[in-house]
């Protein structure tokens, strides 16, 4: 599953809306829904429970990691316009 999820990881941008990832993630979906049409797989097989929890699992990680990335960037953001005043101030102490 390690391809799968680099795959789903580069099909989606943390720079894209939540409305966006979703339909990123309706078309994998669809694209594993396909596969397992494709093997045959009855909707009892424990197979098609198994790869449709891999599937949720993986966009959940991706969300994830988002979700992370981005409260990284917001305490960046933060931290520097706090050092900056804090050296504006410290400059204007003369």
């Amino acid at each position: 599953m390690p391809d799968f999820s680099e795959l789903v990881a580069q099909a989606v941008k943390p720079t894209m809306t939540r409305p966006e990832r979703e339909a990123v993630y309706g078309v994998v979906r669809q694209a594993v829904q396909r596969l397992q049409e494709r093997e045959g797989l009855a909707p009892g097989d424990t197979r098609l429970a198994l790869q449709n929890h891999l599937v949720e699992e993986t966009i959940r990680d991706v969300e994830a990691d988002i979700v992370r990335t981005e409260a990284l960037r917001k305490l960046d953001a933060a931290l520097a316009t706090q050092t900056q005043a804090h050296a504006e101030s410290r400059s204007g102490r003369g």
